[in-house]
């Protein structure tokens, strides 16, 4: 965020996109490209972009969408994220997005990276080297930075200004909260004890934490190679429910947002069954912390930002499953870094 955003002015400034702006507001439709934990980064802003953009935002992994031939247009907007800039599939999606005349935005964390050099314009997310094969810092960082490319495309909408104005106050205060989070490390590891024997655990959520669920599930199977489901809560009662009894490990993100009634609701339904989730909500929120037995409290925050303090915690849960089962953190068996092949 440092030189990017004015805390006093509340102004955002992108500069590898502002000549781009007024074209990308003129668009039919914004289209998120990436794989991975890139593409769970995606899934996290789309509905925040479509509310300050008013624009219909679509999120599709490169793979599926090279397979589908999707049809892309003259006046669509493809935005492409990938922290190496070098992911096989979706440098293949940019070019397939290139050749039909669609405008390309790529949000990278690697200067010169092929689909850097390849977009029209683009963001540096700053995250600065990962060296771990399993994402963390760079699924927050572009997290933010699409967070920053929806405050520019709405700077000027007057109806718009009082939201803004609270999500960059939320920008602000992010660093010592992330902190707050840290602070729950220890039991965090409790509960790691508890899981690590375990062959299966289940992450629940909706509304902006679905994508918090499917990027935990992906550091657990990543790191533990234990199974692992993000599983949307509205969808409970469609299938995942068969699975739930007193035996299965369940961890549920429950915020309190517009959906906590419904996220309250498939509570009751896993408690009905047998199962014991350990809840992840705000620190001030007495009604979830005395209707848990176990639970980790993170800070509250604007709603379309909690997703970065509440992903924390699965991600120190992945690490410490993974040092009691006596894995590589670093180095998960059988991945790469960077995915340089279709």
């Amino acid at each position: 965020m440092r030189g990017r955003v004015n805390f006093n002015t509340k102004k955002v400034v992108l500069g590898g996109i502002k000549d781009y702006i007024n074209e990308i507001r003129r668009c039919r439709r914004l289209i998120l490209i990436a794989c991975g934990t890139s593409y769970h980064s995606a899934v996290a802003t789309r509905q925040l972009l479509e509310e300050l953009s008013e624009l219909p935002v679509m999120v599709e992994l490169a793979s599926d969408f090279l397979d589908r031939s999707t049809p892309v247009f003259r006046d669509d907007v493809c935005i492409f994220i990938s922290q190496s800039g070098e992911t096989a599939d979706t440098i293949l999606a940019l070019r397939y997005c290139k050749q039909r005349g669609a405008l390309i935005v790529g949000f990278t964390n690697t200067v010169g990276s092929s689909i850097s050099r390849e977009s029209h314009c683009g963001v540096h997310i700053n995250a600065g080297p990962e060296i771990g094969v399993a994402s963390t810092k760079a699924y927050t960082s572009q997290f933010l930075a699409l967070v920053l490319f929806g405050l520019v495309l709405s700077e000027d909408s007057i109806s718009k200004q009082s939201r803004r104005e609270d999500i960059i106050d939320g920008l602000q205060k992010l660093p010592e909260l992330i902190k707050e989070v840290l602070s729950c490390d220890q039991k965090i590891r409790d509960f790691a004890e508890n899981l690590y024997q375990k062959s299966s655990l289940l992450v629940m959520g909706r509304g902006f934490n679905f994508a918090t669920c499917l990027e935990g599930a992906l550091k657990v199977k990543e790191l533990t190679y234990m199974h692992s489901e993000g599983i949307l809560a509205g969808e409970l009662k469609h299938g995942p429910l068969a699975m739930v009894d007193d035996t299965m490990p369940i961890v549920m993100i429950i915020m309190d947002d517009p959906v906590k009634t419904k996220c309250m609701n498939a509570y009751s339904q896993v408690q009905a069954r047998g199962g014991q989730p350990v809840l992840i909500c705000n620190n001030d929120d007495e009604e979830l912390i005395k209707l848990a037995r176990r639970y980790i409290a993170v800070p509250r925050t604007v709603d379309c930002l909690q997703g970065i303090l509440c992903v924390v915690p699965m991600q120190l849960l992945s690490f410490h499953i993974a040092v009691l089962r006596g894995y590589d953190v670093d180095c998960p068996r059988n991945l790469a870094k960077s995915v340089t092949v279709a």
